[in-house]
C-alpha cells in the first residue's frame, strides 16, 4: 500500500526491526495458541504481538484463506512496529500505515463507536486484515504465491502486482514481500506435536547472525580479530550456537550430525540448513546456513559476498538439522 520508509542500504534499516520480532516470535513460539474464530484457522502464537492486540490480530488475520494471524502479525511490525501515531513521510498513518486516500476507501468502523478512525488500532488492524483480502481478491488470476502477491499489492498497489503478472521488480516491495513471509514463521503457532529446538538458544544463534548481515565472507573465517570478523558458512554458523552455549563441530558436513533432522514443512527458526553436491550423502555437503523462516536462511555464501539472507529451496537443498546441545 505505501512504500516501506524503512528501507535503505539495500534493505538493512528494515531489517532491526525483523530482527526483534523474529527473536521474540522464536523466544515464544512454543506456548499455547489464542483460539480465533475466523475461516483461515491460523494460529498465533501467544505472546508474540503487544497483548493489547492479541485477540484482534487472531480474528481478523482469519477474515479470508489469503490471511493468516501470522501474516498480518508480521505485516503490523513491519509496517510500524506496532506504533499507534507513527505518520511517514509519505503521509502513512497508523499502526497498519495507511495513506488517507486508501483509508477513505478502505478504512473500516470495526468498533462500532461511530467512526473510522485510522488512529485507532481497534480499527486499522481490523482494515488492514479486510484490504488485504480486498487486494487477494483484485489480484487472484495473477500467476505465482497469491500470499506473495497480496502483500505486494498492499505496498505498490494491485495494478503493479497486475501489470508486471507477479511480485514487481521493485527493490523495495521486493524486500516487503521477503521479510513479512520471513518473520511469519516467527508469529505462527507451531503444530503441538512439533519438536521445538531450546527456545533462548534458537533465538539467541538467530539474532547472533542477524547481527553480522553485511559482513564480508572469507574462507576459513572464524569471525576472530586475525578474519577480520568474517565468517565462512559454517564458521557462521558455529559462532552463532556458540553464542548460545551450544558448541557446534567446524566444517558443515560434521554439522549435519548435530541434532535430529526436521522436514522441510518442519523447519523453524535456528535450525541449520544444509545443501550437497550429491543428494544421498552427507560427506558431500558444501554449505550451510541458519533457517529464520518463510523459505529463508541468513547465511555466508561464498568469497566476494557478504552475511545475507538467501532461500533455502534450490536443487542442492540437502536436509536440515535441529541442533542439541551435547
Amino acid at each position: 500500500m505505501r512504500r516501506v520508509v524503512w528501507v535503505a542500504g539495500g534493505g538493512f534499516g528494515v531489517l532491526g526491526l525483523f530482527v526483534a520480532f523474529l527473536v521474540i516470535g522464536v523466544y515464544t513460539a512454543g506456548t499455547a495458541p489464542v483460539t480465533g474464530s475466523g475461516r483461515g484457522g491460523g494460529q498465533l502464537a501467544r505472546d508474540t504481538v503487544p497483548p493489547e492486540y492479541e485477540e484482534l490480530v487472531q480474528h481478523w488475520g482469519n477474515l479470508c484463506d489469503t490471511l493468516s494471524p501470522a501474516i498480518l502479525a508480521a505485516q503490523l511490525g513491519q509496517e510500524s512496529g506496532w506504533q499507534t501515531h507513527v505518520e511517514s513521510h509519505a503521509n502513512a498513518q497508523g499502526i497498519a500505515q495507511f495513506i488517507p486516500s486508501t483509508w477513505a476507501t478502505h478504512g473500516i468502523d470495526a468498533n462500532g463507536d461511530g467512526e473510522a478512525n485510522v488512529w485507532d488500532p481497534a480499527d486499522a488492524i481490523p482494515s488492514a486484515a479486510s484490504y488485504d483480502c480486498s487486494l487477494a481478491g483484485y489480484v487472484e488470476d495473477v500467476p505465482g504465491d497469491p500470499v506473495d502477491n497480496m502483500l505486494a499489492a498492499y505496498n505498490a498497489g494491485p495494478y503493479a502486482v497486475i501489470q508486471y503478472n507477479g511480485v514487481p521488480p521493485y527493490e523495495e516491495t521486493q524486500n516487503y514481500v521477503r521479510i513479512i513471509r520471513g518473520a511469519e514463521a516467527s508469529f505462527a503457532a507451531p503444530p503441538e506435536d512439533t519438536v521445538l529446538p531450546p527456545l533462548e538458544q534458537a533465538a539467541t544463534a538467530v539474532h547472533f547472525a542477524q547481527e553480522h548481515l553485511g559482513t564480508p565472507y572469507e574462507w576459513g573465517g572464524d569471525g576472530t580479530p586475525e578474519d577480520g570478523g568474517r565468517f565462512d558458512c559454517s564458521g557462521l554458523t558455529k559462532a552463532a550456537y556458540a553464542e548460545a552455549g551450544i558448541e557446534l563441530p567446524r566444517v558443515a558436513n560434521d554439522q549435519w550430525n548435530a541434532g535430529p533432522h526436521p522436514e522441510r514443512d518442519e523447519l523453524l527458526p535456528g535450525d541449520l540448513v544444509f545443501f550437497a553436491y550429491d543428494l544421498e550423502d552427507p560427506r558431500s555437503i558444501h554449505h550451510v546456513g541458519i533457517y529464520v523462516g518463510g523459505g529463508y536462511m541468513i547465511d555466508a555464501p561464498y568469497t566476494g559476498a557478504t552475511i545475507r539472507f538467501d532461500p533455502i529451496d534450490s536443487p542442492d537443498y540437502f536436509g536440515a538439522t535441529r541442533p542439541v546441545a551435547g
